[in-house]
């Protein structure tokens, strides 16, 4: 760990755990277990104490997200529109489980409780771009988009060299 996170805090005072996450978690993007013993270490608590904390709360994550974090919503108006079958065709086309991510990492795939976009229900998100009123039979050109996008990077970056 970058000890600049560590000594923000002062040693030996539990009472920072959570924000020295949040910091860590910041800084990777998740939390990889090295940097939870150091914090464990650093902070003065069992390993075990640490590694609860940061699987009890949601916002924490213990592996790193794929390049395109696809959020499921399953709000009640995007539940009374079939959510359930948009997840379950993402799981089947992306050979994933909600809250797990790709092999090749370039998809995450989640739920949310709710994205605030009822209107258009039912919603996904990826990154930062909506799709609603969505279909089954949409889910793998809008995967399709994010493949060939990544496709593209790969081949400029091969060409540039």
């Amino acid at each position: 760990m970058e000890n600049h996170i560590l000594t923000k805090y002062p040693e030996r005072d539990r009472s920072y755990l959570i924000p020295l996450l949040q910091d860590v978690q910041d800084e990777f993007g998740y939390l990889p277990e090295d940097q939870l013993k150091q914090i464990a270490e650093y902070v003065g608590i069992p390993f075990v104490t640490v590694y609860g904390v940061a699987t009890f709360y949601n916002q924490f994550r213990l592996t790193p997200l794929g390049k395109n974090v696809i959020r499921v919503c399953r709000g009640t108006a995007c539940h009374v529109k079939n959510s359930a079958n948009i997840l379950t065709a993402l799981e089947t086309e992306l050979g994933i489980k909600a809250g797990q991510t790709t092999r090749d990492k370039l998809f995450t795939l989640e739920t949310v409780a709710c994205i605030g976009a009822c209107s258009i229900a039912p919603v996904i998100n990826i990154n930062e771009e909506y799709y609603g009123r969505i279909t089954v039979k949409e889910i793998p050109k809008i995967l399709s988009k994010y493949k060939k996008e990544e496709k593209s990077k790969i081949e400029q970056t091969v060409g540039v060299e």
